[in-house]
């Protein structure tokens, strides 16, 4: 198995609607930028990458308005930044960015040109999330709370148990991390998240997402349902009352409006391929893929991986969990065996636990609840803590009181049924 303590890189804004124009000295920095502007937090942004460094931007801009943010590669003194950057203030309107990619560690220099508004330097050669971080910080106002992670959850085949391993995930950061978390159920129609919670609330997504227009933080709020301390759920309706045809940016705002407020979004994406699912997908911050230990799943979880690659060019790759692994008398392919067919590792096993698994669907409750400090749940608080990026910090054995204690205060809950 991997080792799960292993930490994710910060989580970086997307960067607004914005046009950025690049000019290089090096088809190197050209190239990166031209990756980044392919990144997925870049896509709102419209890029161009030119060469010829300060002086070809100065001479663009003699007769055109600049743009946002402007990025000058500076090889050094024989590119003279400082009198390109004097020059450069004639022709930049009010407002405009410049983020200078030098390839001299001159703290000198970085006075100047900091003196100059240059926004920031950065070292060559720049990777293409440094570029990105720093293009998103321009546009983030001090003291604003950083932008919630999104965690996507998605299972290769049906049945697989996704949704089950979501609700736990989500369980453990808002229990063990003590991190504010939604959990969002995003399969309209047939979704099992107030089941597995034991809610039943009036609204849910279906409501955010048919109707746009009526989208607002207020909103959003009324429609969570408090599961624990830290722990709010967004259902859904489990309804056929409607077929279900969503245009592809259909959940675009509801996360946006939820990844402002809450440090953790865990998103259960239903077994589907469709324009929003992908995009669902690509777009989030950490991808769990669930699959089980046979062919089909070995299968379709190569096609996944490689299907989103291409989308996805400067995140780590998802993190694939086995799960069910160990049924009695059923052949199945060993973690080693599935990851070196992958090529990619296994983050986590999970096994096959029929009892413990079926009591708490039956009840409505997490696997912490029925069985706190088992090996299942240790394992869903390990992968809470490596998917935040935290040390892991495993909980020692707790009293046989606890799990009684901690039924009883989910029981007072608004909303929450005692089972």
């Amino acid at each position: 198995m991997a080792d799960l303590s292993e930490t994710t890189e910060r989580t970086i804004a997307p960067v607004p609607r914005i046009t950025i124009q690049a000019f290089c000295e090096t088809g190197e920095t050209a190239a990166m930028i031209e990756g980044a502007a392919l990144d997925r937090r870049m896509q709102k942004a419209q890029v161009k990458v030119r060469m010829g460094g300060g002086a070809a931007a100065i001479e663009a801009y003699r007769h055109a308005p600049t743009p946002n943010v402007i990025i000058l590669e500076t090889q050094g003194q024989r590119s003279k930044p400082v009198e390109c950057l004097d020059a450069l203030a004639e022709v930049c309107d009010e407002g405009t960015r410049v983020l200078v990619i030098g390839h001299l560690n001159d703290v000198t220099l970085y006075r100047q040109l900091i003196q100059r508004g240059v926004s920031d330097y950065l070292m060559a050669p720049v990777d293409p999330l440094t570029l990105i971080a720093a293009i998103s910080d321009l546009f983030t106002a001090p003291g604003v709370k950083p932008v919630g992670r999104t965690v996507a959850v998605y299972g290769v085949k049906g049945g697989i148990g996704a949704s089950t391993v979501a609700h736990n995930f989500a369980w453990a950061v808002a229990r063990n991390q003590g991190v504010q978390t939604v959990i969002a159920d995003l399969d309209i129609a047939f979704g099992t998240a107030s089941l597995n919670f034991n809610q039943d609330p009036p609204q849910g997504i279906a409501e955010a997402v048919f109707a746009p227009e009526r989208l607002d933080s207020a909103l959003v709020e009324r429609l969570l349902s408090k599961c624990s301390d830290n722990l709010s759920l967004l259902s859904a309706p489990a309804s056929l009352d409607r077929t279900i045809d969503l245009s592809e940016p259909a959940f675009d705002a509801l996360i946006e409006y939820m990844r402002a407020s809450v440090p953790c979004v865990v998103l259960d994406v239903p077994h589907q391929w469709s324009a929003w699912s992908k995009r669902v997908l690509t777009a989030a911050d950490e991808i769990l893929i669930v699959a089980g230990p046979d062919l089909a799943c070995l299968r379709n979880t190569k096609n996944l991986l490689g299907a989103l690659r291409h989308g996805r060019p400067n995140d780590q790759p998802p993190r694939i969990l086995l799960n069910g692994v160990g049924v009695p008398k059923r052949p199945e392919i060993g973690s080693a065996e599935f990851a070196k067919a992958l090529e990619a590792p296994i983050a986590l096993t999970i096994p096959f636990e029929p009892a413990l698994f079926g009591t708490a669907a039956n009840n409505g409750q997490m696997i912490a609840e029925i069985q706190a400090g088992s090996k299942v749940s240790d394992l869903f608080n390990d992968l809470a803590a490596a998917t935040l990026g935290r040390p892991e910090a495993r909980r020692g054995r707790q009293s046989l009181l606890e799990p009684l204690l901690a039924k009883l205060a989910s029981a007072k809950l608004p909303g929450r049924k005692a089972s």
